[in-house]
């Protein structure tokens, strides 16, 4: 029998939750989103739902003995030659889930001088960090509010950027690190500045399920989970292929989606309304709705997807208003009503 802890736990057998999965598809369609945040209860399935994307996704062809997870067809040359050593030999791999520690060094995260080569052998050599292991993959942050701010900051920036930098220890190294981070975290220990929340692509908040029904199933599907975890994925292998194949097609249909000038006025209109700061918010809403409408197999945004999306990449970058407490998702819902009529 497979053990728990090396069989990821079905996507499709995640009961409820369905704005975090959404959120979590879509970045999986569009990385450049630029990450997932989840604020919410302890409990509720944050990290078994990122588990279970990086788990649901076929295995990734790497250049075999590359430290950097390089793809074969990746035309950017790898700082370690890795193409020219390897020939025609392709590997296959799961797709990298990494967990960020919260008390990972930032020479951890972005990577160091290899010291014990260096006074071995006198050779400067870099030791990738984490942000190479979860290149192409996901890296995961829970109790990301808690994480010191400069570290958040440096991850987001190569969130978007897809490429580390280390200009330190006499190295000077650029190296792929496209991944899709998500960050979770419970607001009672602490919020996120508003000046790194803005820049997650989503925000999605989670809470325990107060229906009695629903909390029963959770329960039975774990205790069948750590019971037989074959048995259990094989229950979910139908609808777990189905929503690969979802990703897979959306991803291949994403650049071939148009979005017309009127659904842009659409998004800047909702901004303007809800009172979102800069231009991020836009950004974001025009790419995930791009990508809703991609794993809607459609080639064409329309408002509906807007309207789907919108809570997701608004309710984080909005001011607060004194003098409406009413919370951002009942603001982007009153918005979107005004905006787009039934």
């Amino acid at each position: 029998m497979a053990s728990p802890a090396r069989t990821p736990f079905p996507f499709t057998a995640i009961v409820g939750q369905a704005e975090m999965k959404q959120a979590l598809l879509l970045a999986a369609v569009e990385p450049r989103l630029g990450g997932v945040m989840v604020f919410g209860d302890r409990g509720t399935g944050k990290s078994t739902a990122v588990r279970a994307l990086a788990g649901l996704l076929p295995p990734m062809k790497v250049v075999p003995g590359c430290r950097y997870g390089c793809a074969p067809d990746d035309r950017s040359p790898c700082i370690e030659g890795c193409r020219e050593r390897a020939g025609k030999r392709i590997e296959e791999t799961s797709v990298p889930f990494v967990d960020l520690p919260l008390g990972a060094t930032e020479d951890r995260v972005v990577g160091s001088l290899d010291l014990e080569r260096a006074l071995a052998t006198g050779e400067k050599r870099f030791e990738p960090g984490l942000l190479a292991k979860a290149n192409r993959g996901f890296l995961y942050i829970d109790e990301v509010n808690l994480l010191e701010d400069h570290l958040v900051d440096l991850l987001l920036d190569v969130a978007v950027s897809g490429t580390n930098v280390v200009e330190r220890e006499g190295l000077s190294i650029r190296h792929p690190a496209r991944f899709i981070l998500v960050g979770s975290g419970n607001p009672e220990e602490g919020e996120l500045r508003p000046q790194l929340l803005d820049r997650f692509g989503l925000s999605v908040d989670v809470r325990t399920p107060t229906d009695i029904a629903e909390r029963i199933e959770i329960v039975k599907r774990c205790d069948r989970f750590d019971r037989d975890p074959v048995a259990f994925v094989a229950e979910f292998q139908g609808s777990e292929q189905y929503t690969l194949e979802a990703i897979a097609k959306a991803r291949k249909l994403l650049p071939k989606v148009q979005v017309e000038d009127e659904l842009l006025g659409l998004g800047a209109r909702l901004c303007s309304a809800v009172g979102a700061d800069g231009l991020r918010g836009e950004l974001t809403l025009l790419r995930a709705a791009r990508a809703q409408a991609a794993l809607a197999g459609k080639k064409h945004v329309r408002p509906h997807h807007v309207a789907e999306v919108a809570t997701m990449a608004l309710r984080h970058r909005l001011r607060r208003n004194v003098l409406d407490d009413t919370g951002s998702t009942a603001r982007i819902t009153r918005a979107l009503a005004e905006l787009i009529p039934a």
